[in-house]
């Protein structure tokens, strides 16, 4: 056997080998760089989808975005090996919303999924909660009270719905939680307006409330965000996920008037793209922008 030929037969084996052990790197890299909390607001352009993974690796979806664009996105903080969501909340069923979760839902294995409780009559909402149930997927009803342990100090309090809101319009039967994590905070307010907001202020401490980011409600919306809920948020970052040049004005200037005068520092994902925080395990966090 002459050595050419064991050249030519060999050499597809040896780049073979070579991109195993690449691809064995970048996923060992990459699971070294997730250790830490990371929260992402995630770029979906007209729409909401929130991405939270804990030191322990368990993930989170808030929300999955207009369709087809939350897969590409989700490439962003996700390892292309990594086909698990442990759980996904839906804080209303409009389809900026969910409009994306039918892909999660068939390329992703889902641990649970949370709901407030609203329902839709649209045809994307029926054809995603039929696919939770063929796939036994447990669907639980969000309620206030309710606390998600992430594992390594993060954990996902439920702060509404607080009662039966079935019959409500879906904005305001949005779930809202605050994500806490080694003292860093960040309120998930959904589209809640403001009916919802003074809700939840008269039903919570000011303590409680206090958030060091707050996910603007309604892609900042001049109906979400009142003054008296952003005084007791407090927060000092403000995120707003929002399409570019979108139809609605979004967000409005009353409603980036409103953050300045809290003082806080607006990012926006139709200026910034996916919008990153990472938090070390001493609560240090750093955002890529």
């Amino acid at each position: 056997m002459s050595e050419e030929y064991m050249k030519k037969n060999w050499l597809p084996f040896f780049f073979f080998g070579l991109l195993f052990l690449a691809s064995f790197l970048f996923y060992f890299d990459w699971q070294n760089s997730h250790k830490n909390f990371t929260f992402a607001m995630l770029d979906i352009g007209q729409g909401d989808a929130l991405f939270i993974e804990s030191p322990t690796g368990t993930k989170v979806l808030i929300d999955g975005g207009s369709p087809k664009k939350i897969l590409s996105a989700l490439t962003q903080v996700l390892s292309p090996f990594d086909r698990k969501i442990d759980a996904i909340i839906i804080t209303n069923p409009d389809e900026d919303h969910i409009g994306g979760l039918l892909d999660v839902l068939k390329s992703y294995k889902v641990g649970e999924v949370f709901e407030s409780g609203t329902w839709s009559d649209s045809k994307i909402y029926q054809t995603i909660e039929n696919e939770i149930k063929n796939k036994n997927i447990p669907d639980i009803l969000a309620k206030k009270g309710m606390r998600l342990d992430l594992g390594g100090g993060a954990v996902i309090d439920i702060l509404f719905p607080d009662r039966d809101v079935t019959s409500w319009e879906t904005n305001t039967g949005s779930v809202v939680a605050k994500l806490s994590y080694q003292g860093k905070s960040f309120m998930l307010t959904g589209d809640a307006p403001f009916e919802t907001e003074k809700l939840i202020l008269a039903d919570n401490p000011s303590l409680l409330l206090k958030s060091d980011v707050l996910k603007v409600g309604h892609h900042g919306s001049r109906s979400s965000s009142s003054e008296e809920f952003l005084k007791a948020v407090g927060p000092s970052m403000a995120l707003i996920s929002v399409g570019k040049d979108n139809k609605y004005g979004h967000p409005t200037e009353d409603t980036l008037s409103r953050l300045s005068a809290v003082g806080a520092q607006i990012f926006r994902t139709d200026l910034l793209g996916t919008i990153i925080i990472k938090c070390d395990k001493i609560g240090v966090c750093k955002i890529n922008k």
